[in-house]
C-alpha cells in the first residue's frame, strides 16, 4: 500500500502519528502496527523522511520512549539501526536517541516457558548491541556506560559491555577513545587480574585486542600524539614487572595482556616485544629451577607465535633477531633439561621458531636436527620422543635439505647398526624408534624419495632374517610405510612416486616368500603370517585410493594379471623358482592364496571410475576361493574382495549374473558340508555390500541371516554378523576407499529388519532367543542416538532382558546402547528404574572386566534420572558398589568411584 500513496501522504501520516498519538498507550499489536508503518516508509519513502530532517528522528524517540515488549524492541532496534545506517539526520537529538536505546542495557529478558513466539535474550543482546555499537557519535555517552557496567556485580553483564567494547572499536578512531583509555585499561586490568571466570578473561583480553588494533589502524595528523604508545606504555608499566615472579598467580594474567596487546598489529607487536623478550630471556637464565623456567619459555613461546601472524622476520625492525643467540641458547637448554615438562614446551618453541623464516643459522639448523634425533631416538619418555618426531614432521617441508642430507641419513646408520653391547629388547624399541622417526619426517616430496627406499630395505633385511620377533618388526616397518602413505595422499606427485615404488616392491616380497614356501610349511615365514599381511593391507590401501584416474588404470593393468595370470614381468627382483597361480587348486598352493588380502588392498581401494581388466573372471576366482578354501583367513579376504569389488560394480546385467551366482554358490556351501562357515562369510559381506548401496536383493540376503540366526550351529555366528554389517569396516566397504555407501543406511537398516529381529525372537526356542537378542543388541548399538531415543519405548522390555542373557557379548552390546539413553531419555528409562538398578547392580560382580565397567558407568549415569525416581534406591545402591571399590582391577575400581560418589551427592542441596 506504501507505493500507491501519493507524494507528501507518508510525511502527513507520520507528522499525525507524532503529534496527535500517544503509542505507548496503546496495545501491543496496534504499537507493533505503528512500528510497522516506520518501517515500510523508510523502506519505500526514504527521500520524503530525510526531507523531516532531526524532526522524524525526534518523532520516533518519542514513540519508542518507554517500550518494553521485545516483539516491538526488536523491530525498534532495527528501526534505529537504520536511522544511522541511512544517514538521516540525528541533529541535536544524538544524546536522545542513545537514551531511548541504551536504556535497556544490559538486556534482562528470561523468555516465558513455552513462548510461542521464540524471542530468545540472545536475540535481544545482538540487535541492541548492533544499535550501540553502529556510530562513532555514540562513544562519549557509552563508553562511560560500559566502565560502569565492566565494574558491576553481575557476570552477564560484564560480558555484554566487553562484547559490545569489542563491536564498537571496528567503527571508533583515537579521537572517540582518548578520553576513556586510562579508564577502560584499569577495568580490563582489575577483571583479568581478579576474575575466577574464564570467559570474563577471555572477553577481556579480546576487548583489549580490539582496543590495540582499532588506535593500530587510526590515521594521524603530523601534530597528533600517538595513543598506541601510551597506551602500550601503560600495559608494559603494569604487567612487565610480574614476569619477574614466574612462582606469582599474576604472572600468566599478565603474560596474556600483553600478549592481546601486541597481538593485534605488528607495530604493537614489535612495541611490546622489544621490551618483553629481553627481560623473558633474561629471567630464564636467572631462575634456575625446571617448573619456573617452564612458565618462563611458555610465556615467551606465546609472543613467539604471535610473529607467525606475520611471517616472515623483517631484518631491520625485528627484535627477534636481535634476540637470535639468546633465544637459540635458551631453547637448546630447555631441550637438554632433565625435565620432560620442560623439553615439551623447548621443542614447541623450537618448531615456532623454525617456522619463522630467517630466523636460524645453517650451524643452528644443524644443532635442531640433532637435538630431534636425540630425543627422538634416546629420551627415555615417550612424551618427548614423539613430540620431537612431529617436530621434525613439521620443520622438514621448510627445511627439506637440512633434514634429507642430516637426519635420514642418521636414522638409516642406527637402523643398520648391529649394537652387540645393547639387549635384545634394547635394540628392538632403537629401531622401532627409527622407523617411526623416518615415518614422522616423510613430509616433503625430496624426502620421501630418499626414507621409502631406508624402509624398504630394512623390509627386506627382517624378512631374511631368522629372529624370534620378525613379524613384529616387519608389522612396525608396514605401519611407518603407512604414515609415510597417508602424508604422500594430498600430493600428487609423491603419490604416485611412493605408490609405484612401494606396491609392486611389497608384491614382490610377498610373491617371493610364498613360491618359497609352496614346498615347506607355512611356519617361520614371518612375511606370510597373518598378522604381517594384515599390516601390509593399509599400506597398499592408502598408496591406491588418491590415485588419478589414469595412473590407476596403469597400475591395475598390471596387478590384476599378477593375480589372474601369474603375470610377474612388473616386479623387482622378478626371477621367481615357479610359477605364481593363487586361484589354482593344490595343498602346495595355500601360501600363494593367503597372498589375495594384498589383491584385496589394491583393487577395492581404486576410484570407481577405473576399469578393472578382467573383472568378470577375477569376480568368478573370488567367489570360488571364498567359497571352497579351508584357510579361514584366505576364505574371508576373498569375500571381503569379492564384495569390494560388488559394492562399486554398475548396475545392469552382468552384476545381476554374478550376484545369482555368488547366490547359488553360497546356499550350496550354507546347506551341508565342511564349508558352512566360508559361505557364512561371504553371505554377510554380500550383504554388507549391498546394504551399503541400497541394492534390491540384500532385503533377500538379510532375510537369509534372520533365517539363520535359529540354526544351532550358525546362529551365534550370524548374530556377530549383525556388527559387521553396522560397522564401519577399516578396509574395505567404507568411503575412504571409495565405496559406494549411501546416506543414513543404517536406519534403513533398522526400520526394514528390527520388526523381523523382535518377531524372530518371540518365536525363537529357548536355545536360540540369545542370538536374536545378540543381533538386536547389535543393530541397537550402531544407530544414531536419536533415532533410538524415538523408538526406544517399543524396545526397551527387549533391552532388559537382553541384560539377563548369559553371552558377554549381548551383556556388553546392551550396556553399551542403555548408557547414552540413560542420559537422552530420563523420562523413559525412570519407568524402568527398578529393573535397572537390579540388573545393573547385579553385573557390577560379572566375570568379564568389560561388562563390570560397563554395568559402573551405567549405573552411575542412572543418577541423570530424576532425583525423586532414584531416592528410594540410594541405600542399596551405595551398599552394592561397595563392592567393585576392592576389584582387582584398577579400572573398575575407578568407574566404582565416580558412580558410588554420584549417589551419595544425590539428593544433596545445591545439586
Amino acid at each position: 500500500m506504501c507505493e500507491v500513496l501519493s507524494p507528501g501522504l507518508a510525511v502527513s501520516v507520520l507528522k499525525a502519528i507524532f503529534q496527535e498519538v500517544h503509542v505507548q498507550s496503546l496495545l501491543q499489536l496496534d504499537r507493533h502496527t505503528v512500528y510497522s508503518i516506520i518501517t515500510n516508509f523508510m523502506g519505500t519513502r526514504e527521500e520524503e523522511l530525510k526531507g523531516l530532517g532531526a524532526d522524524f528522528t525526534f518523532g520516533f524517540i518519542q514513540v519508542m520512549d518507554g517500550e518494553k515488549d521485545p516483539r516491538n524492541l526488536l523491530v525498534a532496534f532495527q528501526i534505529v539501526r537504520d536511522l544511522i545506517a541511512k544517514n538521516y539526520a540525528l541533529g541535536p537529538f544524538v544524546e536522545e536517541l542513545f537514551e531511548v536505546t541504551s536504556c535497556y542495557f544490559p538486556i534482562d529478558f528470561t523468555p516465558p516457558p513455552n513462548d510461542p513466539h521464540g524471542i530468545q535474550r540472545e536475540d535481544l543482546i545482538l540487535s541492541l548491541r548492533a544499535v550501540l555499537a553502529s556510530t562513532p557519535q555514540f562513544a562519549e555517552f557509552l563508553l562511560p556506560l560500559l566502565i560502569e557496567k565492566m565494574d558491576s556485580d553481575l557476570q552477564s553483564a560484564k560480558l555484554d559491555s566487553l562484547q559490545t567494547l569489542t563491536a564498537c572499536c571496528a567503527i571508533y578512531g583515537q579521537k572517540e577513545l582518548q578520553e576513556f583509555l586510562p579508564s577502560l585499561w584499569s577495568s580490563l586490568r582489575r577483571e583479568v587480574f581478579q576474575t575466577a571466570s574464564e570467559k570474563v578473561e577471555a572477553e577481556c583480553l579480546a576487548a583489549l585486542h580490539a582496543l590495540s588494533a582499532c588506535l593500530s589502524c587510526s590515521v594521524l595528523s603530523c601534530d597528533t600524539e600517538d595513543l598506541l604508545d601510551s597506551f602500550l606504555s601503560s600495559i608494559l608499566q603494569d604487567c612487565r614487572h610480574h614476569l619477574c615472579e614466574p612462582d606469582m598467580k599474576l604472572v600468566w594474567p599478565s603474560a596474556k595482556l600483553l600478549q592481546a596487546a601486541a597481538g593485534a598489529s605488528l607495530r604493537a607487536y614489535h612495541c611490546v616485544t622489544s621490551s618483553v623478550l629481553p627481560l623473558l630471556l633474561e629471567q630464564y637464565t636467572k631462575h634456575p629451577q625446571s617448573s619456573q623456567r617452564r612458565t618462563i619459555l611458555e610465556m615467551l613461546l606465546g609472543f613467539l607465535e604471535l610473529q607467525q601472524k606475520w611471517g616472515h622476520v623483517e631484518e631491520d625492525e625485528s627484535t627477534l633477531l636481535s634476540l637470535q643467540a639468546p633465544g637459540c641458547s635458551v631453547v637448546f637448554s630447555a631441550l637438554t633439561d632433565p625435565s620432560v615438562q620442560l623439553q615439551l614446551v623447548g621443542i614447541r618453541a623450537l618448531t615456532v621458531l623454525g617456522s619463522l623464516q630467517g630466523f636460524l643459522s645453517p650451524s643452528d639448523l644443524e644443532l635442531v636436527v640433532d637435538h630431534l634425533i636425540r630425543l627422538a631416538l634416546h629420551e627415555e619418555d615417550s612424551q618427548s620422543s614423539e613430540a620431537a618426531m612431529e617436530a621434525a614432521g613439521s620443520l622438514a617441508p621448510l627445511y627439506p635439505k637440512v633434514f634429507s642430507g642430516h637426519m635420514v641419513p642418521r636414522l638409516e646408520e642406527e637402523l643398520q647398526s648391529e649394537r652387540e653391547e645393547e639387549s635384545s629388547c634394547d635394540h628392538r624399541s632403537l629401531r622401532q624408534r627409527c622407523l617411526q622417526a623416518l615415518a614422522a619426517v616423510s613430509t616433503h616430496t625430496s624426502i620421501v624419495r630418499e626414507t621409502v627406499p631406508v624402509l624398504l630395505q630394512h623390509l627386506r633385511k627382517v624378512q631374511k632374517g631368522s629372529e624370534a620377533g620378525n613379524a613384529q618388526d616387519m608389522v612396525s616397518v608396514c605401519q611407518s610405510l603407512h604414515r609415510v602413505a597417508l602424508q604422500c595422499q594430498q600430493d600428487v606427485d609423491s603419490c604416485w612416486y611412493y605408490h609405484q615404488t612401494v606396491v609392486p616392491c611389497l608384491l614382490a616380497m610377498a610373491v617371493q616368500a610364498a613360491m618359497q614356501e609352496s614346498t615347506h610349511p607355512l611356519l617361520g615365514k614371518a612375511l606370510l603370517e597373518e598378522e604381517v599381511l594384515a599390516a601390509m593391507v593399509p599400506v597398499i590401501s592408502a598408496a591406491t585410493t588418491h590415485l588419478s584416474p589414469e595412473l590407476a588404470a596403469q597400475s591395475v593393468s598390471h596387478v590384476v594379471p599378477l593375480f589372474l595370470d601369474g603375470e610377474v614381468s612388473f616386479l623387482p627382483q622378478n626371477s621367481f623358482p615357479c610359477s605364481f597361480q593363487p586361484f589354482e587348486d593344490g595343498e602346495c598352493l595355500e601360501a600363494q592364496r593367503r597372498l589375495v588380502a594384498l589383491l584385496m588392498a589394491f583393487v577395492c581401494s581404486l576410484p570407481r571410475n577405473v576399469a578393472i581388466p578382467q573383472q568378470e573372471r577375477l569376480l568368478r576366482e573370488l567367489l570360488a576361493l571364498s567359497c571352497s578354501c579351508n584357510c579361514p583367513f584366505t576364505a574371508t579376504t576373498a569375500a571381503k574382495c569379492f564384495a569390494g569389488l560388488v559394492n562399486k560394480h554398475p548396475a545392469g546385467q552382468q552384476l545381476d549374473e554374478i550376484l545369482q551366482l555368488a547366490v547359488n554358490r553360497m546356499e550350496l556351501s550354507l546347506a551341508e558340508g565342511p564349508h558352512r562357515t566360508q559361505g557364512l562369510t561371504l553371505l554377510l559381506w554380500m550383504t554388507k555390500a549391498l546394504v551399503l548401496r541400497y541394492h534390491p536383493l540384500s532385503s533377500r540376503l538379510t532375510d537369509k541371516l534372520l533365517g539363520l540366526l535359529g540354526d544351532t550351529e550358525l546362529g551365534p555366528a550370524v548374530a556377530d554378523g549383525f556388527s559387521l554389517l553396522m560397522a564401519e569396516s577399516p578396509d574395505v566397504l567404507h568411503k575412504g576407499c571409495h565405496a559406494d555407501v549411501r546416506i543414513m543406511f543404517r536406519q534403513r537398516f533398522f526400520t526394514d529388519n528390527v520388526p523381523k529381529l523382535v518377531q524372530g525372537f518371540h518365536g525363537a526356542g529357548p536355545d536360540v532367543k540369545a542370538n536374536y537378542l545378540k543381533g538386536l543388541s547389535h543393530v541397537l548399538n550402531h544407530l544414531p542416538k536419536p533415532v533410538l531415543v524415538t523408538e526406544l519405548p517399543t524396545l526397551l522390555s527387549l533391552l532388559l532382558e537382553a541384560l539377563s542373557c548369559s553371552d558377554r557379548v549381548v551383556q556388553l552390546s546392551t550396556l553399551s546402547c542403555l548408557q547414552p539413553l540413560l542420559l537422552e531419555a530420563p523420562q523413559i528409562m525412570s519407568l524402568h528404574v527398578d529393573t535397572l538398578v537390579t540388573k545393573f547392580l547385579s553385573l557390577t560382580s560379572s566375570p568379564t572386566m568389560a561388562v563390570r565397567i560397563a554395568a559402573l558407568r551405567c549405573a552411575h549415569a542412572l543418577t541423570s534420572l530424576p532425583t525423586t525416581v532414584l531416592l528410594p534406591y540410594k541405600a542399596r545402591v551405595i551398599r552394592a558398589l561397595a563392592k567393585p571399590l576392592d576389584d582387582k582391577k584398577r579400572l573398575v575400581r575407578k568407574e566404582a568411584v565416580a558412580a558410588r560418589g554420584e549417589w551419595f551427592l544425590l539428593g544433596s542441596p545445591g545439586r
